[in-house]
């Protein structure tokens, strides 16, 4: 019980994101691909380390991503990052021009700190 003339406690509690990890679904999309392009998860790696790189610097090069899953044809992967890391990853690919001379774009489809998030999304999903 409060006393006339005495003040209130105030506490404030913050929950903070406990999870480790950030899984990203990502999607790189070209304006125009030349005929017989074709690009592997060592490639796509490399581009997205480079993107690091070219935003920020050596220290954002050194920022481990793991690439989980790549698909060759659509070009889709999906991708592992720490949680303190998962804003400097996305503005890199976010910010990311052209690979090879030719003009590109990371899509990030999804974001989840749980990988099996990423396992479905209701928006494709098709009812019979």
């Amino acid at each position: 019980m409060i006393h006339p003339g005495e003040d209130a406690a105030y506490e404030r509690h913050v929950s903070r994101n406990t999870c480790d990890y950030h899984y990203l679904k990502v999607g790189l999309a070209f304006e125009e691909t030349r005929p017989g392009f074709r690009l592997n998860a060592a490639h796509f790696k490399q581009l997205i380390v480079s993107a690091l790189k070219d935003l920020h610097g050596e220290i954002g090069a050194a920022l481990p991503v793991d690439v989980l899953r790549f698909e060759g044809e659509t070009l889709t992967s999906i991708l592992r990052v720490k949680s303190n890391g998962l804003v400097k990853l996305w503005s890199a690919l976010t910010l990311l021009g052209s690979y090879q001379n030719q003009k590109c774009a990371f899509r990030v489809t999804q974001v989840s700190p749980f990988l099996l998030a990423l396992s479905g999304n209701s928006r494709e999903l098709v009812l019979n």
